[in-house]
């Protein structure tokens, strides 16, 4: 069965992105089919893996608008071993014209109807907010990777997105489940770090992962030069994190 995992947070700057490419490049490597499905209109993920956001002739603005089918637009990055939908600020426009449409929760889902059985994983790397873009990767969905830094206003947008996760779980996808909380930029030097991480594993003992992202050098440059961590420095501290991630997440699934 396809593990459709959603990496959201309503909080910027956590590392959404470099865990949604570092995960699926991880994944690839373990020999799975992985599907990175790109809907920040920003483009982050895209540019991560080595594609020029400004020159793609189809992107997830035609799939979900379902001016293409979903394999027209997905594309396979030179020396990456996973598959990509992609995207650019064409994106920012779905939002409005979605409202005018039918069913426009679940655009997303409709698409991956049609390419699911293709993969054994879709990652899709979500925008940091709360609009039609995030309602229809959850609602596509079978869980949500949260990635956070241990940091006291981490805490505090934890408690507001178990919030939404709850709301979309009583509107368009009762099935959506915590996949689990992912510690990222981590610096255990930090006193602040360790407090808020002994929190988490208090309260989210079950759902926290025990791989943890370290702040690492090569893993903040690997996205200037267009790929994974694991391309770009495959013995860096955080190519090694991401793959003990990877190895977390496929133990369950396999």
């Amino acid at each position: 069965m396809t593990q459709i995992i959603a990496v959201a947070n309503q909080k910027g700057g956590v590392g959404k992105t470099t865990t949604s490419i570092n995960v699926a490049a991880s994944l690839a490597k373990l020999g799975r089919k992985v599907l990175l499905v790109d809907m920040d209109p920003q483009g982050n993920a895209t540019m991560g893996c080595g594609v020029n956001k400004q020159a793609l002739d189809l992107s997830s603005y035609d799939v979900l608008l379902e001016e293409c089918e979903p394999e027209q637009a997905i594309i396979s990055p030179e020396k990456i071993e996973f598959s990509l939908l992609p995207t650019n600020i064409d994106l920012t426009a779905v939002d409005v014209l979605l409202m005018q449409m039918e069913r426009r929760e679940h655009r997303l889902k409709i698409a991956f109807k049609k390419i699911k059985d293709n993969y054994e994983y879709i990652i899709v790397d979500c925008p940091p907010s709360l609009s039609l873009l995030t309602v229809n990767a959850l609602a596509a969905s079978n869980s949500v990777l949260v990635p956070m830094q241990c940091e006291y206003f981490a805490l505090e947008g934890l408690s507001a997105l178990m919030d939404t996760l709850k709301q979309i779980r009583e509107t368009v996808n009762s099935e959506l489940r915590l996949e689990g909380l992912l510690r990222t930029m981590f610096d255990g030097r930090s006193r602040l770090t360790r407090d808020v991480s002994d929190q988490l594993e208090e309260h989210f003992t079950d759902r926290l992962f025990k791989a943890v992202i370290p702040r690492n050098i090569r893993l903040a440059e690997a996205p200037s030069f267009g790929m994974p961590a694991l391309q770009y420095d495959k013995r860096s501290k955080g190519a090694l994190a991401y793959m003990d991630l990877a190895r977390e997440l496929d133990k369950k699934y396999k």
